[in-house]
């Protein structure tokens, strides 16, 4: 054997022990491959792991209905109004009305020239609070022995209740126009009591010549307005 043909032979035999040892490391599970594939599994499990919620997610305020959730339980619901009891706020009470009184009432008595043979009352409230003119004025002019009847037509649907600086009014029909009434004298004082004979009374001026009457006197019931009290 020459010394060329040896040398070949142990160049071909190197050769095939590295590819042998070559194939050897990638299959044992320790070599290149192995490297690649642990960095690619690393790269790839890394932000499936940071996605993942570290605990099971809760619903905000669990625990505390909301308002929906308190109005369907019946324990509480934000759309109803404060309780009567004013839990909320209080509200200031409703004014209340007593008969009105001459001590908190300024009253007047005037001719009118239509309708023929009236006077106008204007009963004025001078009070802090609302008061009632109930029924009909009851009127006794000079030395009368009794009260006038009231036009029983005349009577509203309601009770003139009067605030302050509010008037409610009335008319006195004194004497009949076609000179059919008896009786007639010439009065020049006159009291009046607001609420049906009832209180104390107010003493209106009259005129200084004084007014007449006859037995035909009559009044209406107390009334809101002004032309109300001269329809009769």
């Amino acid at each position: 054997m020459s010394a060329r043909n040896s040398r070949t032979r142990m160049l071909a035999a190197a050769a095939i022990t590295v590819v042998t040892l070559t194939l050897a490391a990638c299959n044992n599970g320790e070599g290149v491959k192995d490297e690649g594939a642990s960095a690619i599994s690393s790269a790839t499990e890394s932000p499936l792991a940071s996605a993942k919620p570290s605990s099971p997610p809760t619903k905000a305020n669990e625990g505390t209905p909301t308002g929906a959730d308190q109005a369907a339980d019946g324990t509480t619901d934000s759309t109803k109004s404060p309780d009567s009891t004013g839990s909320t706020g209080s509200k200031d009470p409703a004014p209340t009305s007593t008969r009105c009184t001459s001590t908190t009432t300024r009253t007047t008595a005037t001719e009118v020239s239509r309708p023929l043979n009236h006077m106008l009352l204007t009963v004025t409230n001078t009070g802090a609070g609302n008061c009632n003119l109930i029924g009909y004025p009851a009127v006794r002019f000079s030395e009368a022995q009794s009260v006038p009847p009231a036009f029983e037509d005349s009577k509203p649907q309601a009770v003139v209740t009067l605030a302050p600086g509010e008037s409610g009014y009335a008319s006195v029909l004194l004497s009949s126009g076609d000179g059919s009434g008896s009786n007639g004298y010439t009065a020049k004082a006159l009291a009046v009591l607001l609420n049906n004979s009832t209180g104390d009374a107010a003493n209106p001026s009259l005129p200084a010549k004084g007014v007449w009457i006859d037995d035909t006197i009559t009044v209406t019931y107390w009334q809101s307005t002004m032309a109300d009290a001269l329809t009769w």
